[in-house]
């Protein structure tokens, strides 16, 4: 039983599609130690698309027709997606579990895609809310990747705020696959902003930063999961503190949570050295969904049966993580599992940890 994976294995994004593929392979390689589903060995084959639309769809079409994918799964990015999804449903290949938020991926007409994680409008309203709420801050500027990845997030923020009757005061942009941020960065100034969302990847999100403290500019960071939490933490080193990210699965450490536990087991089972993360945890629950799925048709498998028993299986969980497909009985069914968003932040010791209010990243 093959699933093909299209991500970015090279390139400012490389972290992303690694770890995603190192949560999936973990949560198949659990299965297959278990006897497989339903005597079937799991695989997943992967080619890099290094965050690039123009690869994507060549990758998507070789793993389609000459690998003959029973499915694609953990994609990587935006535009790779806008890309890709076209392509998987002229041939009605599931795609599982991109790891994006983008709201064309949630629009009724997809009868192929299955998404795991909260949207980027769910991500930027948290952030909205949580900065108006908790700090009374009332001046908002946005960075984002001038392509379909950031202008989602942009769209999202822009939403966020007029629903509260604001306006952003600056808005910065950078070419997608670089870390050309200065000129985005001073846009940014202009506005004077009190905080600034940043809707891009680990590496111009660093850079960004970096040079915004380099500079005497230091209004509050925040950004989407998207980012790479791990790698931004790892990017940014002692300039770390006090950087807000949201996130869309569980602490990967929190073992109190079954998901997490069974994850950290898996994960180690398949490499030892590998370092617990959020993104690696939402590939394995990506993993973990696809297994649920499969399982649910039996010997019987077929493409149909299997996105059947997702977006048609309402409420369920993974080892409580919650998924709610909707009600099919009252035609309320939406290819979006998980609405969970919550904020954290990076502290002095550049370990991240759940914000309850803003403003405390005291130990």
């Amino acid at each position: 039983m093959v699933f093909g994976q299209s991500a970015a294995f090279s390139g400012p994004a490389q972290a992303l599609g690694i770890n995603m593929n190192l949560g999936i392979r973990a949560a198949f390689e659990e299965a297959n130690s278990n006897g497989g589903v339903h005597g079937r060995m799991l695989e997943l084959t992967t080619r890099d698309d290094a965050y690039e639309p123009e690869a994507a769809i060549t990758n998507t079409q070789a793993l389609i027709e000459d690998e003959r994918v029973f499915a694609l799964i953990g994609a990587v990015g935006t535009p790779t997606s806008r890309s890709a999804t076209p392509v998987a449903a002229e041939a009605a290949i599931p795609y599982v579990a991109p790891f994006t938020g983008a709201g064309f991926l949630r629009n009724d007409d997809w009868d192929n895609i299955v998404n795991l994680r909260a949207s980027y409008a769910q991500e930027t309203e948290e952030m909205v809310e949580r900065l108006t709420t908790d700090l009374d801050v009332t001046r908002i500027a946005v960075m984002f990747q001038d392509d379909s990845f950031g202008r989602a997030g942009y769209n999202g923020a822009l939403a966020a705020l007029e629903r509260r009757g604001m306006e952003l005061v600056a808005t910065g942009v950078y070419p997608r696959n670089t870390t050309a941020v200065k000129s985005g960065l001073l846009d940014l100034r202009l506005g004077d902003p009190e905080a600034v969302i940043v809707i891009g990847a680990y590496q111009p999100v660093a850079a960004l930063i970096s040079w915004s403290r380099h500079i005497g500019f230091d209004p509050i960071f925040m950004t989407v999961s998207f980012v790479g939490s791990n790698a931004l933490a790892a990017e940014l080193g002692s300039e770390g503190e006090g950087v807000y990210v949201t996130q869309v699965v569980p602490f990967p450490h929190d073992e109190s949570i079954p998901v997490v536990a069974s994850y950290t087991e898996a994960l180690a089972a398949l490499d030892p050295k590998a370092e617990p993360g959020f993104v690696s945890l939402e590939g394995y629950i990506a993993g973990r969904m696809a297994i649920a799925g499969l399982e649910a048709c039996g010997a019987a498998l077929t493409r149909d049966c299997f996105l059947q028993n997702i977006l048609g299986a309402g409420q369920f969980d993974i080892d409580g993580f919650d998924l709610d497909f909707g009600d099919e009985a009252d035609r309320a069914v939406d290819n979006q599992g998980s609405d969970a968003v919550f904020l954290t932040v990076i502290g002095a010791d550049g370990t991240y940890r759940p914000e309850a209010a803003m403003g405390d990243i005291s130990p």
